[in-house]
């Protein structure tokens, strides 16, 4: 490979630093949730506008891409920065009004993904480079505020509730070969990492019958009983997770009765089921449906299971992690560097969606502190966060781009994919959709349990069991 010129492309990013930190600074204070990013959309929008890109935005969500083409034949690589944020009042960073703030990071992100399009915008930035690159500010990875994404899809303006695989099914990934973006993490060092989980999205409402507390509790059937009987069956279950598959289910409980005098004729719960692999997932999900549907048979109540396509496990591409060390090396050197070859992190993110299908790559930089999601969170070294991520990534484009673009072309030759193409994938995931009341009590006395989608792939062929 032809030798980088290090320091160069590190100034062509450093001589933007002012625009960069206002845009970190800007968005901090301007915290919006998933599919409602408009103020940072269109604030992002204006700074790609004036630096002389074409902007094309995602239509009836928020969210913009731009491209720019070398003019020579080679693979699209696109570079993405998340604009969303969490709903957390209690940060001290808070947005006054919305209780938003941006307590992982994605602010960060953004004022990256600015300095990358500002130094790519420098007269001669494309110049021995092959191929295009597709800079993308997207939509809701936080995977929160599920009722107000539910609203969207039923109304038809969204299919899926993160944004990276909603873009997916949008077809604007269809032209992309390999996608990555830095993350802010709280580790102190730039880190490259093997992935994360993936999860199923999970509304749980139990069904019971209301009644006087008090005077005729026999009269009733309480579906919070029926609730916590479901909590506590998965919690028996626990022992049998695999550990090698990262299995987490915590649910919260969003509703449980409406008056203390009256036996709770409805308990809502909600969750992710979360695991190392699409197989474990499946499985493990079966089970504790299985769990939660006995649970409710148990003390005569029902209970309507409702599960989505959350996220996909996150398998980050080795040949593009072992690439973006060697960028963090050239920029921030070797004692700012943690290459954990085997780190699994328990979370999700819908970048593996994208990594179910393309070469992708989510590594993370340093510059934050505090907790990630947690109250502490804030960025203590603007200069890591911010212009360091961007330099990293306009190095990692130059190392894909570079000599023919020979390293793109055997990233993108070397992935394997266990599905034919986007579509495929999605196809797939849309088998997790499952809704149905799964309890039946019988006129002969006995009981049906349906608790997964017979169409599912998996480890044993129990779906439902009559009692």
């Amino acid at each position: 490979m032809t030798d980088i010129n290090v320091a160069q492309l590190k100034d062509q990013v450093a001589r933007f630093r002012d625009l960069i930190f206002e845009a970190g600074e800007r968005i901090w204070n301007n915290p919006e949730t998933g599919y409602k990013e408009w103020e940072t959309s269109a604030y992002l929008a204006d700074i790609f506008t004036g630096l002389g890109y074409e902007v094309t935005n995602f239509g009836d969500i928020p969210g913009f891409f731009v491209d720019l083409d070398t003019g020579r034949s080679g693979p699209t690589v696109a570079v993405l920065g998340e604009m969303d944020a969490l709903y957390m009042p209690e940060h001290p960073a808070a947005h006054p009004e919305r209780g938003t703030a941006h307590a992982c990071g994605h602010h960060a992100q953004c004022a990256a993904l600015v300095g990358v399009a500002a130094a790519l915008s420098v007269s001669g930035a494309l110049d021995g480079l092959s191929g295009r690159i597709r800079l993308m500010a997207v939509p809701a990875e936080e995977l929160i505020e599920l009722e107000y994404r539910e609203g969207l899809r039923k109304k038809g303006i969204i299919r899926y509730y993160g944004g990276k695989v909603e873009l997916m099914h949008r077809g604007y990934f269809d032209s992309v070969d390999i996608a990555f973006m830095i993350h802010t993490g709280v580790f102190g060092k730039f880190a490259v990492r093997k992935g994360s989980n993936g999860c199923i999205v999970k509304n749980i409402l139990y069904k019971g019958t209301a009644a006087h507390a008090g005077g005729s509790p026999n009269m009733g059937v309480n579906a919070l009983y029926a609730a916590t009987l479901g909590i506590q069956a998965v919690n028996a279950l626990r022992e049998t997770f695999i550990d090698s598959d990262h299995v987490r289910f915590h649910p919260i409980v969003t509703r449980a009765g409406g008056a203390v005098n009256i036996i709770p004729a409805e308990a809502k719960l909600e969750s992710y089921l979360r695991a190392s692999s699409m197989p474990a997932m499946m499985q493990a999900n079966r089970n504790v449906n299985l769990a939660l549907a006995a649970s409710a048979a148990a003390i005569g109540a029902n209970v309507e299971i409702s599960d989505s396509p959350g996220y996909s496990p996150l398998n980050n591409d080795p040949t593009l992690n072992d690439l973006a060390f060697r960028a963090m090396e050239a920029v921030v050197g070797p004692d700012h560097l943690l290459y954990d070859v085997e780190g699994w992190s328990t979370g999700s993110t819908d970048m593996g969606d994208v990594s179910a299908v393309i070469p992708s790559i989510h590594p993370y930089s340093s510059g934050a502190v505090g907790k990630a999601h947690g109250s502490d969170y804030a960025i203590a070294d603007p200069e890591r966060a911010y212009v360091n991520s961007a330099q990293v990534q306009v190095v990692l484009l130059n190392m894909l781009l570079r000599d023919d673009a020979a390293m793109g072309k055997a990233v993108k030759a070397g992935f394997k994919s266990p599905y034919a193409n986007i579509r495929a994938y999605l196809d797939y995931i849309d088998t997790v959709k499952f809704d149905k009341e799964a309890v039946t009590y019988c006129d002969d006395g006995s009981v049906r349990l349906e608790f997964a989608n017979l169409n599912l792939p998996r480890r044993r062929q129990i779906d439902s069991i009559n009692v």
